[in-house]
């Protein structure tokens, strides 16, 4: 880690005042009972400028040193046998293997399943949450997104990006898929090292890159700063949209993420066990960013349009339509100030949509089993997924 001083630049900025004294901010206080300061700024200040040095490592004994496709192949054996202390790999792979295979004593397999029911359960609003709250939200943080726009990912298009996220989404969420070997496991191990082979074509590649303002390629504050989207904001967004989820889920939300994060590489002391934790930890995190800037604004109307690109509506009317729900949930769950800044569209009637969603979440929790509910959740949103990856194999989307 280097010795840079990074200060809570930002603090005194209105878009930092405004989102946690009356927007979004004030709601997640509210939301978890934190209590939110200055105080352990310098403890986490550091993570800005610190990586997952073994991963960097596994790419360039790896992947650097043959071809992609026989380093993926070969990852991949890995990933399904594991590895022991006495097998001839390079040392990098023995320590990350080491380390993921290795359960820690934190881990309670029976929460995780709670937090994986939360997830199915909540059925399609955790695909608008993630969309129209943690994705598009994060865009508003200039410097979060700059590796984004270094590897070019703008001109993958929208669709290609969704369709990872969900990917790994769904495949970590789902009953005993974060076992050692399991799928979850498995997208985790390489979700891992997509960061780390982008940051180190990053580093090799891209000349303008300004560690000083943007941080570390990818680094593990960042990188915190995601798994509290895909846990805290998310939660936020289900109470948004209606939805009441027990203690014990919501725990369990929060255990899966965190173990989620320490097969990523993320250091333990940077992930969050509860809502209170998570939104004192984003709280610091925020006073490093910038507002969104002209790449958020590309990004956020990339994903917008992404509905009018997606082959999976037939026809264009339904397409439109679609963007326009998009659009409304986005109005609903992000702050006005957020939305403008993103120039998000402005649309008629934007909070019927989501009103009624709420509505009709507070008569099915009366209604309907919460089994019935998590096994139809689970099969609605794997129909999404399998939608998802029918267009992405197609050629136009690769």
């Amino acid at each position: 880690m280097e010795n840079r001083i990074l200060q809570p630049r930002f603090k005194d900025s209105s878009h930092f005042k405004d989102f946690w004294t009356k927007g979004n901010g004030k709601q997640l206080i509210e939301f978890s009972g934190a209590e939110v300061n200055f105080n352990e700024f310098e403890k986490f200040a550091p993570y800005f400028y610190h990586v997952d040095e073994i991963g960097d490592q596994v790419v360039k004994d790896v992947y650097l040193t043959k071809k992609f496709h026989e380093a993926s192949k070969e990852i991949e054996h890995y990933i399904r046998n594991g590895v022991s202390e006495n097998d001839d790999v390079p040392e990098s792979v023995k320590e990350l293997f080491l380390q993921t295979q290795r359960i820690p004593d934190w881990l309670d397999y029976d929460l995780i399943k709670s937090g994986a029911e939360l997830c199915m359960r909540s059925n399609l609003d955790a695909l608008i949450s993630l969309r129209d709250y943690c994705l598009i939200g994060g865009y508003d943080y200039a410097y979060l997104n700059k590796p984004l726009i270094a590897t070019e990912a703008l001109k993958k298009g929208a669709v290609k990006r969704l369709s990872e996220t969900l990917d790994f989404w769904v495949n970590a969420t789902r009953y005993d898929a974060l076992e050692v070997h399991k799928k979850g496991y498995e997208f985790a191990i390489k979700t891992r090292l997509i960061h780390s082979y982008a940051r180190v074509s990053l580093k090799k590649y891209y000349k303008k890159w300004d560690t000083e303002n943007w941080g570390e390629p990818i680094n593990s504050w960042d990188m915190m700063a995601t798994y509290i989207g895909f846990s805290l904001v998310f939660l936020h967004s289900l109470h948004k949209l209606g939805n009441t989820f027990s203690e014990k889920e919501e725990k369990g939300l929060f255990h899966l993420w965190k173990y989620v994060g320490y097969l990523l590489g993320i250091p333990e002391d940077l992930l969050p066990n509860d809502k209170k934790q998570a939104t004192e930890y984003f709280y610091l995190w925020t006073s490093v960013q910038p507002p969104a800037d002209k790449d958020s604004v590309l990004l956020a109307h990339s994903l917008l349009d992404e509905s009018l690109e997606n082959p999976i509506l037939k026809y264009q009317f339904q397409r439109k339509n679609l963007r326009y729900l998009h659009i409304c949930c986005t109005w609903f769950l992000l702050d006005d100030e957020v939305c403008k800044r993103l120039q998000i569209p402005d649309v008629s009637n934007k909070k019927a949509f989501p009103r009624t969603k709420w509505l009709i979440n507070k008569i099915y929790d009366k209604t309907v089993s919460r089994q019935a509910r998590i096994n139809k959740g689970n099969k609605d949103q794997m129909k999404v997924l399998s939608d998802y990856l029918k267009i992405t194999h197609n050629s136009n989307f690769h």
